[in-house]
């Protein structure tokens, strides 16, 4: 089977919290598209989804990135074409950067978001987020780690923590941050993250227990057992929208988790990045 999806990681997430949050919430999806018939249609599909595309900027010349997502065993692997996409210059034009943030009360952005901005684009951002969260708007980081986006694991790990230091919430993956910051535990991403100057941390683990800290503590809930794998693509970021949408009604850390646990559970057990289901 070979299927074409609109899809990426940081729109995965906004795709679900507008699926868990009330109708009267705005969720949007700030990036660059081009002006080719590809991006017109991604941009319909996001409207169609529920998503605002007021934060799209539209950039001649340019159009979508691509990449396929191959599947052994439920687990991906990806080979991507990036070079022409336009979401490379999101941080290009920085009065306009400022401008769709500064009416957003959480503002999420990845690794991926980072590793493919040029580096004085990075620090552009990551100025426009710094500025943000001073003027009280909530930042969220899911570091998602891909080492193939960046030009070596110093670059990589550098970048992350830099991420990190912006953010308020941080929603990292214990695999990846035990293969290239050497974590000896869960316990130890998150301190590492808190000391960053992320005020909540979470920790995902795959089918082991998620780890958490933030102001009242830390913890762990355990994740409920899935018989059969089928397609891990969004397990992360469907999670990460259960977490974000928990913060709208101060839902309890660790019931925010399990209900996280609860819809990429659901997610997995599906083929494709964005699964109806009736969680």
């Amino acid at each position: 089977l070979y299927r074409r999806g609109f899809a990426g990681d940081t729109f995965n997430t906004a795709w679900y919290a507008r699926r868990l949050l009330p109708e009267d919430w705005t969720v949007a999806f700030g990036s660059c598209i081009g002006t080719d018939a590809v991006s017109a249609e991604m941009s319909d599909f996001m409207v169609s989804q529920g998503v605002d595309t007021a934060a799209l900027r539209r950039v001649a010349d340019r159009s979508v990135g691509l990449y396929m997502i191959s599947l052994l065993d439920g687990e991906r692997s990806f080979s991507y074409w990036r070079a022409q996409s336009a979401a490379r210059l999101l941080a290009d034009d920085p009065a306009w950067l400022a401008d769709i943030l500064k009416d957003r009360d959480t503002i999420y952005f990845s690794g991926i978001t980072l590793a493919i901005l040029e580096p004085k684009d990075r620090a552009t951002f990551l100025d426009a987020l710094r500025k943000a969260r001073a003027a009280g708007k909530t930042i969220a980081f899911d570091p998602n780690l891909r080492p193939r986006l960046w030009p070596d694991t110093k670059a990589m790990t550098t970048g992350i923590m830099e991420g990190a230091a912006v953010s308020d919430i941080a929603l990292p993956s214990f695999e990846d941050e035990a293969t290239w910051f050497r974590d000896a535990n869960p316990e130890a991403t998150a301190a590492r993250y808190i000391d960053a100057g992320a005020s909540m941390v979470v920790v995902k683990n795959g089918a082991d227990a998620v780890h958490f800290r933030d102001a009242t503590g830390s913890g762990e809930v355990e994740v409920p057992a899935i018989t059969q794998v089928i397609d891990t693509t969004a397990a992360g970021d469907s999670f990460n929208a259960a977490i974000l949408a928990g913060l709208k009604d101060n839902t309890p850390l660790p019931q925010s988790i399990a209900a996280a646990c609860k819809l990429s559970g659901a997610v997995v057990q599906a083929r494709g990045a964005l699964v109806e289901t009736d969680i």
